[in-house]
């Protein structure tokens, strides 16, 4: 993460690559091929990087949450393997999506392994409330995962809804990130819950932001502009100006949504809705807002290197341009 300096925990952040390596070591060299495709495809580590702060903010000494911080980012390849099979998308993070390359039998089985693997891992840090922190997380992962499906293309799709979907799809694993470094820290329950607090508030407008630049964003950026919408995703941006827009508009954005295959008109035509309401800028406030919840949960905390970091991180959410 640009001007964000984590140089305080740069050995642990390599004994957490370390682990990758040590976990994908198996009989079936796809799955090493196909995982590490992924992992070391440009991801920031900002899961991990959340966990092992959280964990020191906390004054947590010991050595689990470098298993705990590989885990999580186990736990997030995972979904992008399965997502990339879901949306048929062709790209992740600029370069060809795992599907494209390998398949997707490939990506769904080796996103299979790695949930397996995780909690193999976890199981052995005999720690029950831990264990409970992820699963907990996961289930409500696969349940956003199976809203937003049912919701493809569904143009009564509410902000409500939409809020729903983004916190049990994306923010819960950020949350269940910041969250383990208080439980391993052994922290009382008021500590644990600012700090899940926290990571849910920067995950929600981390997808907030994600969204508002899937429709400002280009190829540069790993993603093609209307991307979601191709793909029959009705984001904040398009519910917001679908609730301002007239009969006559929502009729033809209903038409566009519903097309298998869109023109570079159609595009446009979603294009200027969404900026004639001020959609883009709405969705970014809304981010802004979480954003400054996330910070407010920190209060809680001295002041530290540690809690600085966690308001850089907060920061760089609204300002990163992937």
């Amino acid at each position: 993460m640009r001007n964000i300096s984590f140089s305080y925990i740069e050995e642990e952040l390599k004994r957490v690559e370390e682990q990758f390596e040590s976990h994908l070591i198996t009989e079936t060299p796809l799955i090493h091929k196909v995982a590490k495709y992924v992992i070391s495809s440009g991801g920031k580590r900002i899961r991990p990087i959340l966990l092992i702060v959280s964990a020191k903010i906390c004054g947590y000494k010991g050595v689990s949450h470098i298993p705990l911080a590989a885990v999580i980012e186990f736990i997030h390849t995972a979904t992008l393997l399965h997502d990339d099979v879901v949306d048929n998308a062709p790209l992740r993070r600029g370069k060809s999506s795992a599907n494209m390359v390998f398949g997707n039998e490939a990506s769904v089985l080796v996103g299979d392994y790695l949930f397996a693997k995780s909690f193999k891992i976890l199981s052995a840090l005999n720690n029950s409330e831990i264990i409970k922190a992820y699963s907990d997380a996961t289930t409500l992962m696969a349940e956003g995962e199976v809203k937003e499906l049912v919701k493809t293309a569904d143009v009564k799709t509410t902000e409500e809804d939409y809020l729903d979907i983004i916190i049990k799809k994306t923010a819960v694993l950020f949350a269940c990130a910041s969250q383990a470094g208080a439980i391993i820290a052994g922290k009382e329950n008021d500590c644990i819950k600012n700090l899940y607090d926290y990571g849910l508030n920067i995950g929600i407008a981390f997808q907030l932001m994600d969204d508002a630049l899937d429709y400002i964003s280009d190829e540069e950026f790993g993603k093609f502009i209307g991307n979601d919408l191709k793909e029959g995703k009705l984001t904040l941006p398009l519910i917001h100006a679908m609730e301002r827009a007239g009969k006559k508009e929502k009729n033809i954005i209903s038409k566009i949504i519903y097309k298998k295959k869109l023109t570079t008109k159609d595009l446009k035509t979603v294009l200027g809705l969404v900026s004639d309401y001020g959609s883009i800028e709405y969705t970014v406030s809304k981010a802004k807002e979480a954003v400054e919840k996330a910070k407010k949960n920190l209060d809680a905390f001295p002041d530290s290197k540690y809690k600085t970091s966690l308001i850089d991180i907060a920061n760089y959410i609204i300002e990163r341009k992937l």
